[in-house]
């Protein structure tokens, strides 16, 4: 009887041990796979580069993106771009236009300079508009040649920040009011000539009229659409004493350009210049209205006779100017109560911006 107890016992135990064995191989399965599907819930998808669909911006999310922010002069503010960065991003802007130079005028920046830039952007949640300076109001087409062939240069550091980097091919080339199918032409000719070097960057278009002739835009903008093989192009106009005259001229442009299918953007305004007052309130009321990006000139070092288009009187931003700082972030339809963070930066929690980039500095 004892033996019979003891042969039973044992396979009790058997038995027992077996069930814990296969229980705990089936924990160490599901867990396997639990881990497997958590790791997988968390892969970050990589954004693609922004697109133009019909009027809107779209960002590499899929999300529409409309710019809220200022122009910063980086080619004559080298040495105070890192504090200006941060008062950018202070004052609440989604976005930040740089003045660059191909060496045409000015010291040309480098595609280490560039690097760092644009990763400083990143790290300050701003889209950049990369702009070159030399061309403004300049009516050869060899400034606007030059310009195409810096990007072109920099090809491989623009397609890698697609989804950060906006190109604004030259900063208000061809200063006349005049002759406009020359402008066209050029133009259709350098976002062509963009494309076929392999840049996949959103392009912006500057008006003619040192930016402020808006009837370029409005009566060509889509024939240079047409000749960009990605449809990806968008055209910015200049709204200063003459395009930003009256309520009446900015809402025309504003109007026409959505009834032509265009993608707008207020590259550059002010609240006055030495060619009349502007009605920088409507600029920013409607453009919030119609979903338009605008970005202001400038945050800072404006010459003397210009200097009421400072925003701010400090680096910092700290101290923004009365007349223009104030109402263009304060204000109601201002860059603090509009503008909205790119979802490239907030729809995962992701950062990248870790790399070594900073041997660029």
């Amino acid at each position: 009887m004892k033996k019979l107890t003891a042969i039973f016992m044992s396979a009790v135990m058997c038995f027992l041990f077996a069930g814990c064995s296969n229980e705990t191989a089936q924990s160490s399965d599901g867990q396997a796979s639990t881990d497997s599907v958590s790791s997988a819930a968390v892969e970050i998808p990589k954004p693609d580069g922004f697109k133009v669909d019909g009027t809107k911006l779209i960002d590499g999310y899929g999300e529409e993106f409309v710019m809220r922010g200022v122009n910063h002069a980086y080619t004559w503010f080298k040495s105070d771009t890192d504090t200006a960065l941060e008062g950018i991003e202070y004052v609440g802007s989604n976005t930040v236009r740089l003045v660059l130079s191909d060496g045409d005028q000015w010291d040309k920046v480098s595609r280490a300079e560039l690097k760092s830039l644009i990763r400083k952007c990143k790290k300050k949640n701003l889209i950049a508009v990369l702009e070159i300076h030399d061309g403004a109001g300049k009516d050869e087409v060899s400034y606007l040649e030059h310009a195409v062939d810096y990007w072109i240069e920099m090809k491989d550091l623009l397609g890698e920040n697609k989804a950060y980097a906006i190109v604004n091919i030259a900063n208000e080339w061809y200063g006349t009011y005049n002759d406009l199918e020359t402008w066209r032409d050029a133009y259709i000719n350098a976002v062509k000539k963009l494309r076929d070097a392999g840049i996949e960057n959103t392009l912006i278009v500057d008006s003619t009229g040192w930016g402020q002739c808006a009837d370029s835009v409005l009566k060509y903008g889509n024939e240079i659409l047409k000749a960009d093989k990605d449809a990806n192009t968008m055209f910015a106009v200049h709204m200063y004493g003459t395009a930003g005259k009256n309520e009446e001229t900015v809402k025309n442009t504003i109007d026409t350009a959505i009834k032509n299918n265009i993608c707008l953007l207020i590259g550059e305004f002010g609240w006055k210049h030495s060619d009349g007052n502007v009605a920088y309130d409507t600029i920013m009321q409607y453009s919030t209205e119609k979903n338009i990006g605008y970005l202001a000139w400038s945050w800072k070092g404006n010459g003397d006779d210009v200097s009421y288009l400072d925003v701010s009187r400090d680096w910092a931003g700290i101290d923004l100017t009365t007349e223009w700082g104030k109402p263009l972030v304060e204000g109601e339809y201002g860059i603090k109560k509009t503008s909205k963070t790119c979802s490239v930066y907030t729809k995962y929690a992701s950062d990248d911006t870790s790399s070594d980039d900073e041997a660029a500095e």
